[in-house]
């Protein structure tokens, strides 16, 4: 009977509606590396074959077959062919997966299946098998052991059967794989959730996923948001449910794109592993109802004027955005907006606020001020002094930190950059931004910091293009925010201090730069920058046609304020620390009381 039991229970296991085998369809998905480099698979459209190692640290099946895996990726370096390997074990995490790599000398990316949800949905069994995806197709070409050179306990010292080998030897010759499914040796990977999805239907709407959407998603699906469609209730999630669990797969959705593994952000909006495995299970099985209230449903959504008016009551001025006409459809290019500063008079702001027109179009704006140049390559344009808050889906607080404020002069020219995206119906917005200003100036000024290198110069056709640029801290400070810019070649970018003591520290990774998201990283706590840290700037470029937003893969991209040209550009707030504050800071951190005075005089 035992028996019985257990054959029944293993093919309920394997059986998925969404697990792949030879011949299927590969769902898009994008992954992490252990390098902190972002990968998705559907990039890669151009290539004759993606070909994936299942890695798992300590299995000696892996350890073995790595350097092989090494050599097939060093011979078909000239082909059209991409090689990863693909951790979706339990066990492992991106330090252990690093020391693994660093000891056996793995210098391929090893994509991190935190989740689980994807080696699920290929249906992995153990570390060691290969799987070979054809990107013309997105099917399975090949799945199985790299070649018949090892055993459990033995290993022969050449190979006599080359699986791999031959199958992306057919393909890259335009030809069907011989033999497209081997039996692979490796150390199981424990899937719990495999075994769980019966339960899987019994996932609460009410107590589960609802409370994830309303904390993560509603913000901007609601009626007239930015979101395309509102979730207004259960039936339209669960008519939307797959095209969720495919955005959440290929991690478009929510739009976050910092590295977890670097800095705590008070904005942040991305869903936590167990938020992302809940959801994806529940749309898997069939995004039952159950029973509960519809907690969608009964969510306000209507918006207020003025998020700051219930602190600090109305604004003390109102500054009218330029009106713009937006078409039904198309691509509306970035919109800058100059206007004198309205107020008359120098004021201390403390808190700012872009109040949209038509929030359903209304994607970003972000606001600077300074003054016009009149002389030189960039007459006419803004020389930016310091920065305005700025809107953007979801976002509420638009009051600067307690006791600080910025200081806006009576002649400053403000600029609004503004992001539109049609709906699919022509309107106008008429935006406007309230002012809250301090009737005496505030204890801490704020201090807007921007890095920017106009030298810039992107080759034609270059997929990974890198550029730095950097700024030093004169005294010692507090840190509030980073943000990083770029245009529609914009691949990644990444904030690194680099102390006086010699010591480096990565503040902000964004290994995959969104240039739809103009997203202003806001630290949870405000960090400590010593005087005299440099920070580093450093961004990439994918100017190839793989890249779809890129305007034209085969120009020579240099600096310019058009969508179609490209940034090094970084906003930073910080404050200045008096000495009491500074003394008090190095003696918590053991630091030398000296550095301030020697960093400020250089």
């Amino acid at each position: 009977m035992f028996r019985i039991v257990s054959i029944l229970v293993a093919a309920c296991v394997a059986t998925s509606a969404w697990a792949v085998e030879v011949g299927e369809r590969v769902e898009n998905f994008r992954l992490l590396a252990h390098t902190g480099d972002s990968h998705e698979l559907y990039y890669h459209s151009n290539l004759d074959a993606v070909v994936f190692l299942v890695q798992g640290n300590g299995c000696p099946i892996v350890r073995n077959a790595a350097p092989r895996f090494a050599e097939l990726r060093d011979e078909f370096a000239d082909q059209k062919v991409k090689f990863f390997m693909l951790n979706s074990n339990l066990q492992d995490n991106r330090a252990s997966i690093t020391k693994e790599a660093n000891e056996f000398g793995y210098d391929i990316p090893i994509l991190m299946d935190d989740t689980q949800i994807i080696g699920e949905s290929l249906d992995l069994v153990r570390t060691g098998e290969v799987f070979v995806v054809d990107p013309k197709t997105w099917k399975v070409a090949y799945r199985g052991a790299l070649d018949d050179r090892l055993t459990y306990e033995n290993q022969k010292k050449e190979a006599s059967a080359h699986y791999l080998r031959d199958a992306i030897a057919n393909m890259t010759a335009g030809e069907p794989v011989a033999l497209a499914s081997t039996d692979s040796l490796g150390c199981l990977i424990n899937f719990p959730e495999k075994t769980a999805r019966a339960s899987h239907a019994n996932i609460s709407y009410s107590k589960d996923i609802a409370p994830i959407l309303a904390d993560n998603c509603v913000s901007c699906h609601r009626e007239d948001g930015i979101g395309p469609w509102a979730m207004t209730d259960y039936n339209m999630v669960r008519g939307f449910s797959l095209m969720i669990r495919e955005v959440v797969r290929t991690q478009r959705m929510p739009p976050w794109h910092a590295d977890p593994a670097h800095g705590e952000w008070a904005n942040d909006r991305s869903l936590s592993d167990d938020e992302v495995k809940t959801l994806v299970h529940w749309i898997e099985a069939g995004a039952p109802r159950g029973e509960g209230e519809d907690l969608l449903a009964n969510i306000d959504h209507t918006y207020s004027d003025w998020n700051a008016s219930e602190e600090l009551g109305d604004p003390d001025y109102i500054i009218d955005i330029p009106a713009m006409e937006i078409p039904a459809t198309g691509v509306v290019d970035y919109q800058y907006h100059l206007v004198d500063n309205p107020i008359g008079k120098d004021v201390w702001v403390h808190a700012a606020e872009i109040l949209p027109g038509d929030r359903a179009v209304l994607h970003h704006t972000i606001t600077t001020f300074g003054d016009i140049m009149t002389e030189g390559k960039y007459k006419g344009e803004l020389n930016r002094k310091g920065g305005l808050r700025g809107y953007a889906p979801g976002v509420t607080s638009q009051a600067y930190p307690e006791g600080t404020g910025t200081f806006l002069p009576a002649d400053a020219t403000i600029e609004f950059q503004m992001h539109y995206t049609p709906v699919g119906r022509a309107t106008v917005d008429e935006s406007k931004m309230g002012i809250w200003v301090y009737d005496e100036p505030p204890t801490h000024p704020i201090i807007s910091v921007f890095t920017a290198n106009p030298r810039i110069k992107i080759p034609p056709h270059a997929a990974n293009h890198m550029e730095t640029v950097e700024r030093t801290i004169p005294k010692d400070a507090l840190l509030f925010n980073l943000m990083p810019h770029a245009h529609f070649r914009g691949k990644a970018a990444n904030f690194i201090a680099k102390y006086p003591d010699g010591t480096e520290e990565m503040l902000l990774s964004v290994p995959h730069y969104d240039f739809n998201w103009q997203t202003d990283y806001q630290f949870k706590e405000p960090k400590f920058i010593p005087a005299g840290t440099t920070l580093v700037q450093t961004g990439w470029w994918d100017n190839s046609a793989q890249n779809k937003a890129n305007p034209d893969p085969s120009a020579e991209v240099t600096w310019g304020e058009q969508s179609w040209e490209e940034m090094l550009f970084g906003a930073m707030l910080f404050r200045f620390l008096t000495e009491e504050e500074s003394a008090q800071m190095r003696a918590e951190r053991g630091m030398d009381q000296q550095t301030q005075e020697v960093a400020s005089a250089r």
